[in-house]
C-alpha cells in the first residue's frame, strides 16, 4: 500500500526546468562596503528639542567621511557591479540571477576585471584612511568623535567582492504525501518555474530589440542646427554586443521560440562580415544594414526608426 502511494505521488520535473539546469547556472555577487554613517542620538535630541518635537520624531545621521571621493569611489562601485549583473544575467530570485552557461567564461573574465578594479579602489581608500579621518576632525567640527571611526584594519575587513555560483536546483520531489497535496505542490512548482522562464524570454526579447533599434537609429542621419545633414555615430561596441547576443541566444533559447530564432539568424546574416568602420565609411552599407534590421524589427511589431 505504501509503495503504491509513493508511485502515485511521484512528481516529475517539468522539461523546461531540466533545460534550465543543463543550460544555465545561478550566480550572485556580494559587494561589501563600509557605509561610513552613524546615528548621533545627542544631536538628534538637540534638533528635536530646538524644534519642540518629540525625541522620536527624527534622527540625525552623520556622514563620517563627508562624501570623501576615495570612499565614495568604493561605495559607487557597488552600483557598477549591480549594473553589470543586470546586463549579463536574468532575474531568478531575490539573491541569485540566472546566467546562461555559454556566457560563463566571459562572465568570469569580466568578474576578475571588476575584482581587480574594486581592489585598487579599496586599497587606495584604506591606504589613505588615517589621513582622511584626521581631515574629518576639521570638517566635522564639534560633531567629530574619534570613537565613531573603526580602525584601519576593521575598515579593511568591511570591504570585499565575492562571487557565488550554484547549479539550478534539481530536487527530487518523491514524497510520501497525499495525492491532492502532491498535485498542488507540483502545480505551484510548475507555475513558478514557468513564470521565471517567461520573464527571461521577455527580457531576452527586449534586450534583442533594444540593440537592433540602437543599430538602426545609429545607421540613420540627423539634421544639425545649421540645416546640414550629418550621419550618426555607430560604435564597435554596439555591433559587438549584437553579435554576442546572436551567439548566446543561439544556444540559450529556453522556450524554443521560433520567432526569436528566426530574428537571431536574420541579424546574424545582416552583421556577417560587416564592421562598424564599414558602416561609418560606406553609405551603401549603412543603408543596407538599416533596411535589413528595420525588416526584422517589423516582425516584432516595432516600426522602423526615423532617419532623422
Amino acid at each position: 500500500m505504501q509503495n503504491s502511494l509513493m508511485a502515485q505521488t511521484r512528481l516529475t520535473k517539468p522539461n523546461h526546468l531540466i533545460s534550465l539546469a543543463s543550460s544555465a547556472v545561478l550566480v550572485s555577487v556580494d559587494v561589501s562596503v563600509w557605509s561610513a554613517t552613524k546615528q548621533d542620538r545627542g544631536i538628534s535630541d538637540e534638533v528635536t528639542a530646538a524644534k519642540n518635537a518629540d525625541k522620536s520624531a527624527g534622527r540625525y545621521v552623520k556622514h563620517l567621511l563627508a562624501d570623501h571621493p576615495k570612499h565614495k569611489a568604493v561605495v559607487n562601485y557597488r552600483q557598477t557591479i549591480y549594473n553589470w549583473m543586470q546586463r549579463r544575467t536574468y532575474p531568478w530570485n531575490n539573491s541569485q540571477n540566472l546566467l546562461p552557461s555559454v556566457e560563463l567564461p566571459k562572465f568570469m573574465q569580466e568578474f576578475r576585471e571588476h575584482e581587480v578594479a574594486f581592489g585598487v579602489l579599496a586599497e587606495d581608500f584604506v591606504n589613505n584612511y588615517d589621513s582622511i579621518v584626521s581631515d574629518m576632525a576639521f570638517k566635522q567640527g564639534d560633531m567629530f568623535n574619534r570613537n565613531d571611526y573603526p580602525t584601519r584594519e576593521q575598515v579593511m575587513r568591511k570591504l570585499g567582492l565575492h562571487l557565488y555560483v550554484a547549479d539550478v536546483p534539481m530536487q527530487d520531489f518523491r514524497c510520501q504525501i497525499a495525492q491532492d497535496l502532491a498535485e498542488d505542490l507540483f502545480e505551484n512548482y510548475n507555475q513558478q518555474t514557468q513564470q521565471i522562464i517567461d520573464n527571461i524570454v521577455d527580457e531576452q526579447s527586449e534586450r534583442f530589440i533594444a540593440v537592433m533599434e540602437s543599430i538602426s537609429h545609429c545607421c540613420g542621419v540627423m539634421e544639425t542646427g545649421d540645416g546640414k545633414i550629418r550621419k550618426r555615430k555607430i560604435y564597435d561596441s554596439t555591433i559587438q554586443k549584437a553579435r554576442e547576443m546572436c551567439e548566446t541566444f543561439k544556444q540559450f533559447n529556453l522556450s524554443n521560440n521560433q520567432a526569436m530564432e528566426e530574428a537571431r539568424a536574420s541579424l546574424e546574416i545582416v552583421l556577417n562580415g560587416v564592421t562598424a568602420e564599414e558602416i561609418r565609411e560606406s553609405d551603401a552599407v549603412r543603408a543596407a544594414v538599416k533596411d535589413d534590421i528595420d525588416d526584422i524589427l517589423a516582425k516584432f511589431g516595432r516600426p522602423a526608426t526615423d532617419s532623422f
